[in-house]
């Protein structure tokens, strides 16, 4: 099953060695039947910088994943904000 740190903990590997990053926040974790609904701040190398061979520099990214009952990821994708964050701005 799982309690909110096991959820902590396997959202963060799978960012780390899906999208290869190591600045992860989670920043919302929401249990709805036997799904965990999470929200993570990411901060990326920029890719358009990267393909240009530029200097690095971080960008802040905000993923929304799902997980089953046995925490494993069964969607995730990008998303452009994380409401309540970026509504102050």
């Amino acid at each position: 099953m799982g309690n909110l740190f096991d959820v902590k903990k396997a959202v963060t590997q799978f960012l780390t060695s899906m999208i290869k990053c190591t600045d992860i926040t989670v920043l919302k974790i929401e249990k709805i039947n036997e799904i965990w609904n999470v929200t993570a701040e990411v901060y990326e190398d920029d890719s358009f910088l990267k393909s240009m061979n530029l200097p690095p520099k971080k960008v802040r990214l905000f993923y929304s994943l799902k997980l089953d009952g046995n925490l494993e990821v069964i969607s995730y994708e990008r998303v452009s904000s994380f409401e309540g964050m970026d509504s102050a701005n």
